[in-house]
């Protein structure tokens, strides 16, 4: 097992390897704890699971929580988590936390497309891309990002130096470099720019961040994990993968880790996970940022992700929406009125031990917060599961097999299992 460590209290080790792929297991450690890689990451936007306990999602097997910079920075601002200890102590979560950039909010909230990664178009391109009835919420140029809050319409500018400064408060063992989101909409020749001003703007974070690191000695040492764009290009995948590995701060550090993001074809996920891990160095963990998907998750990890994070499992829950084997039901439909077996009688979780179809059918036509919670807990269980059975089976040396039977099982939307 080989080991890297670039920052005190942060390392990641390579495991176990799957041949001629990138795919491996291993191990991230950070001040507040260990991450057995691969590993899902769940979504706590606002320093919360939305409906769930921390404590219970540490239950559900969750290693390691996500949190947003921009809602944290507007609400309720990054002093008062930085007052409190850090992201941690806040939520009063007992492990690791990651937090991105903001980045991807600002300008996904800017053109009204909400979170949406995985895209498909046809022979469209446009650089002043906006959702059908949406306002620009948000303008880049080569500093920046001027926006106003979706909450109050207020207006603001994060830059570089602005996200890494709200991170730093925040605390999370993990963040992003600021970078530019765009959509599979805009042309190559937008593309390209992009991909050069995320460069130029992660070399802008790595320098705050020496000098953030340096003046907040006093606080656990937080990792800095670059951001690869390029869309569907794989040129400008394997360009910005390299040279982001070869950018150093005023003091010679280099990035703790990689993300890999921006809009991408769905249909092409692990082709182009791989074009960046053909690039990125092989000793420093790799994150796939915004995925939950059993077929997703089993293209991404095979390519070579560490980690990876979603709204998915929490947001589908809040609808209605049920993960299983087969594939992913409502819950909510009439089919399921007098339903008395469990969600999933193979799952673990809390909620299969306890209640019935028949009582969550109930909870979502009475309008019962309860509803959110209870599928919220089997979603996040369910892909925890999943991944923590993927790690097992590179360790075991079956992965192959395991793809085979669990996407053999997965039929994607079903009406009832």
């Amino acid at each position: 097992m080989t080991a890297v460590s670039d920052g005190v209290g942060f390392s990641f080790s390579v495991g176990t390897r799957l041949e001629g792929r990138h795919g491996r297991t291993g191990v991230l450690r950070t001040p507040h704890g260990t991450v057995a890689t691969p590993a899902f990451v769940p979504v706590g936007t606002k320093a919360t699971v939305k409906a769930v306990l921390p404590e219970a999602m540490k239950e559900l097997g969750a290693q390691a929580l996500l949190a947003n910079a921009y809602h944290l920075y507007l609400q309720p601002g990054p002093d008062i988590v930085d007052e409190a200890g850090g992201l941690a102590a806040f939520m009063n979560w007992p492990g690791p936390t990651f937090t991105d950039s903001g980045g991807f909010q600002v300008m996904s909230l800017g053109v009204g497309f909400k979170k949406v990664l995985a895209m498909e178009t046809v022979d469209v391109r446009s650089d002043d891309v906006i959702a059908k009835g949406k306002e620009r919420l948000a303008t880049v140029d080569d500093e920046g990002v001027t926006f106003r809050s979706h909450l109050n319409g207020s207006k603001h500018r994060f830059t570089p130096e602005v996200s890494m400064g709200i991170q730093h408060q925040l605390g999370a063992d993990i963040m992003f470099a600021f970078d530019e989101l765009t959509t599979l909409m805009n042309t190559r020749g937008y593309q390209e720019k992009s991909v050069r001003r995320t460069h130029d703007w992660a070399q802008r974070c790595i320098d705050e961040h020496e000098r953030l690191t340096a003046e907040r000695a006093h606080r656990p040492y937080q990792a800095l994990f670059a951001v690869v764009q390029g869309a569907q290009y794989e040129d400008l995948r394997r360009k910005a993968s390299r040279e982001l590995a070869e950018i150093r701060g005023a003091a010679g550090s280099g990035f703790d880790g990689y993300g890999i993001g921006g809009a991408l074809e769905k249909h092409n996920l692990g082709t182009i996970v791989g074009w960046c891990c053909d690039e990125l160095p092989e000793d420093k963990p790799r994150h796939m940022l915004g995925i939950s998907e059993p077929e997703d998750m089993f293209a991404a990890i095979e390519a070579g992700a560490d980690t990876f994070d979603c709204v998915n499992p929490s947001r589908v829950g809040r609808n209605g929406g049920i993960y299983v084997e087969a594939g992913r039901f409502n819950i909510d439909t009439l089919r399921f009125k007098r339903d008395f077996t469990p969600i999933d009688e193979t799952c673990d979780c809390y909620t299969c031990a306890n209640y019935t179809r028949a009582y969550i059918h109930h909870l979502f036509k009475a309008k019962e917060m309860l509803a959110s919670t209870l599928c919220t807990i089997h979603n996040e269980r369910f892909t925890i599961r999943l991944v923590d059975r993927i790690r097992a089976s590179i360790d075991g040396g079956y992965f192959d097999e395991y793809r085979a039977e669990a996407l053999g099982r997965w039929q994607g939307r079903i009406t009832a299992p």
